[in-house]
């Protein structure tokens, strides 16, 4: 391969939620940083979700017509109620999310227990993002149903990846290396993404499956065409 391998990331946010950026600004920074897919997931619950999904979608297909760049309108499913998951999931999928991701138990929010099973129990979930300590069971749930699990670049959450990491492997659950991004200097750069999988205790024959193939099994997945 010439230059760099391509970067994917499907968790990212936008000022629609809690980012700095306009989906816009997002992805054109994605596409400096060699980026072939973003996925922007801003925040929802029920109150939200159709809307943001409006704007974010607009915004993606307005890049995907002028740049080279796969951008994908998605959800982030965040801190609700256990036994609201699916349903929200469904709404947000019904409502034009391309890929709907859970924010999962990670270490440093008070996320309620018992989110990660309900994520991972979801038809419609396709990302369970930082699942801080995730435990075996729920992993093979996740490698049951193809649900990828997070390796998360993001300060804090990036706490667990060993354990996650570890989990998986026991499991046989799909990783896939995930920004998070809430700022320009949050996104992907060539090079990083790999120094996270090191980072996580993934061995080198691990990376390029997790980087490179992972991604385009998601896609395919979803149905999405790069």
């Amino acid at each position: 391969m010439n230059g760099p391998a391509p970067i994917y990331d499907f968790h990212t946010h936008s000022f629609y939620s809690d980012g700095a950026l306009l989906p816009v600004e997002l992805v054109r920074r994605a596409v400096v940083n060699g980026y072939r897919a973003i996925a922007i997931t801003d925040h929802v619950g029920p109150g939200n979700c159709e809307e943001v999904l409006r704007k974010i979608t607009q915004d993606c297909e307005l890049c995907r017509r002028h740049w080279d760049i796969l951008a994908i309108p998605g959800v982030e499913l965040t801190h609700l109620p256990v036994g609201a998951i699916a349903l929200v999931a469904r709404a947000a999928r019904e409502a034009g999310g391309q890929i709907v991701v859970v924010h999962g138990e990670t270490l440093v929010e008070p996320v309620e227990p018992g989110t990660n099973a309900a994520a991972l129990s979801s038809p419609d979930v396709d990302v369970l993002a930082h699942p801080g300590l995730i435990t075996l069971a729920e992993a093979r749930l996740a490698a049951e149903r193809g649900i990828y699990l997070e390796i998360s670049a993001r300060k804090g959450h990036s706490l667990s990846n060993g354990h996650v990491a570890r989990i998986a492997r026991q499991a046989g659950a799909k990783l896939l290396v995930n920004t998070d991004s809430h700022e320009p200097g949050d996104l992907l750069r060539p090079g990083w993404a790999r120094q996270v999988a090191l980072g996580a205790g993934l061995e080198e024959a691990e990376i390029e499956p997790i980087l490179q193939r992972h991604p385009l099994l998601l896609l395919e997945k979803l149905g999405i065409t790069l």
